[in-house]
C-alpha cells in the first residue's frame, strides 16, 4: 500500500495533464447550453462511465495487441511519446474556438466521454503507465482523475466563472506544454530502454 502511494503522483499527474479538463470545460458548457440541470447531470454521469469503460477495455486489450503485433514496451513509449507530442503541439498552436458544436442525443458518450475526456492522448498515456508502473496504480489514478472530471463538469459554470475565459485558456495551454514535456520523457525512456537491450 505504501508503494502504491509513492507511485500515485507519477501516474496521476500524467493522466490529469492528458485529460486536460480545462480544455474540456468550455466545450462541455457550449454543448450543454440551455438544457436542464437534471439532463446535464445525466450527461456527466454518462460521459464518466463511458470514459471509464473505454479506458478499462483498452487497458485490458492493449497488452494482448502488443503481443500479437510483437510491439515492445520501448517501441510503444517512443511511438506514444511522439503521438502525445503531436497532440500537445497542435493544442498549443490551435486558435479556433471549439465551442460551436451542437447537442446530439448521445452527447455523453460521443463526443464528451470519447474523445474529449478519454481520447488518444489519455489511452496512450494509460498503456505507457501500465507498462512502467503497473495496472493497479494506473487504474487508481484513472479513477481519481475521472472523479475530478465528474466534479468539474458538474460545477462547470462556477469553475469557468471563477477562472474566467482567459484563465481557462491559459491553464489549457499550460496543460498542453506539460503534455509535451511528458511526451519527450516517454520518448527518452523508450530510447534508453532500446539502448539497454
Amino acid at each position: 500500500m505504501e508503494e502504491l502511494f509513492k507511485m500515485l503522483p507519477h501516474t496521476f499527474i500524467p493522466l490529469f495533464v492528458a485529460m486536460d479538463i480545462f480544455g474540456v470545460l468550455p466545450i462541455f458548457i457550449a454543448l450543454t447550453e440551455g438544457i436542464s440541470i437534471q439532463r446535464r447531470k445525466r450527461i456527466v454521469r454518462q460521459s464518466t462511465i463511458t470514459a471509464l469503460a473505454v479506458s478499462l477495455v483498452f487497458t485490458a486489450v492493449g497488452e494482448f495487441i502488443f503481443s500479437i503485433l510483437r510491439i515492445t514496451p520501448e517501441d510503444f513509449k517512443i511511438a506514444g511519446g511522439l503521438v502525445l507530442l503531436v497532440f500537445a503541439v497542435l493544442d498549443l498552436t490551435r486558435h479556433e474556438h471549439k465551442g460551436k458544436m451542437r447537442l446530439p442525443e448521445t452527447v455523453g458518450v460521443v463526443p464528451i466521454g470519447v474523445p474529449l475526456i478519454v481520447g488518444p492522448a489519455v489511452l496512450t498515456t494509460i498503456l505507457v503507465l501500465v507498462d512502467h508502473y503497473g495496472v493497479l496504480v494506473t487504474i487508481v489514478s484513472l479513477l481519481l482523475n475521472l472523479l475530478l472530471v465528474s466534479i468539474a463538469l458538474t460545477s462547470a459554470r462556477r469553475v469557468v466563472k471563477f477562472l474566467g475565459t482567459n484563465g481557462i485558456t491559459a491553464l489549457s495551454k499550460i496543460m498542453a506544454l506539460l503534455l509535451a514535456s511528458i511526451a519527450v520523457m516517454m520518448i527518452r525512456l523508450g530510447i534508453q530502454g532500446l539502448l539497454k537491450n
